[in-house]
């Protein structure tokens, strides 16, 4: 009798942890079905979190792009009146200051007159010939300034540059309608006429 029991008893020690490693499977087989289930739920509620790309309508497009033409519009508009505001800058700048290469190019010829004014030299030919080298320096200065003075010796009478004051009758044939005489010299500025020549025509 004593020894049945003992049997029993090794029996069920021996089944135990053949149940125990059985009892451990399936709990690890429900753990990993309760992960799978919460992965699958997180990514369909991902999936319905995500919004939908939803594509433009024709309407929103075109409110885009007169969006776009107006900001471009309004870039231009300023740009043209920045470039305008500085026209009229420079504008006004060259006419209160446009004469300054014109000063700049005559004012040694005022120191020449001022050196021969203070020159108590009383030689009239030594006058004449520092007058004459200040004329020829105020010519050659003129030049540099795109001023040319008009010939019109001998030259067949025209309006483009030569205004006549005079007819001088009595003349011969080859004079006829040529300049006899100059009274005014007339000049250009950049072969621009600034001042017509005054002649006495022959007729």
């Amino acid at each position: 009798m004593s020894n049945n029991n003992e049997e029993k008893k090794i029996k069920v020690e021996a089944e135990e942890p053949k149940k125990n490693q059985e009892e451990n499977k399936d709990s690890k087989a429900k753990a990993d079905d309760t992960s799978k289930e919460d992965a699958s739920k997180k990514e369909d509620k991902d999936e319905k979190e995500e919004p939908e790309k939803k594509e433009p309508s024709k309407e929103e497009k075109l409110q885009q792009q007169v969006d776009d033409l107006k900001d471009r519009y309004l870039r231009e508009v300023a740009e043209f009146d920045n470039y305008k505001k500085r026209t009229l800058k420079e504008k006004a700048e060259l006419i209160l200051n446009g004469g300054e290469k014109t000063v700049t190019a005559i004012l040694p010829v005022l120191d020449d007159f001022e050196r021969a004014l203070a020159d108590n030299n009383e030689d009239a030919k030594a006058i004449k010939e520092g007058m004459e080298l200040i004329y020829k320096k105020f010519v050659k200065s003129l030049e540099s300034l795109g001023v040319k003075k008009i010939d019109t010796k001998d030259k067949d009478f025209t309006t483009d540059n030569m205004e006549a004051i005079a007819m001088v009758p009595g003349v011969g044939d080859d004079k006829k309608g040529k300049v006899i005489d100059c009274v005014q010299a007339g000049y250009t500025l950049n072969d621009k006429v600034i001042r017509h020549a005054k002649v006495a025509v022959g007729q």
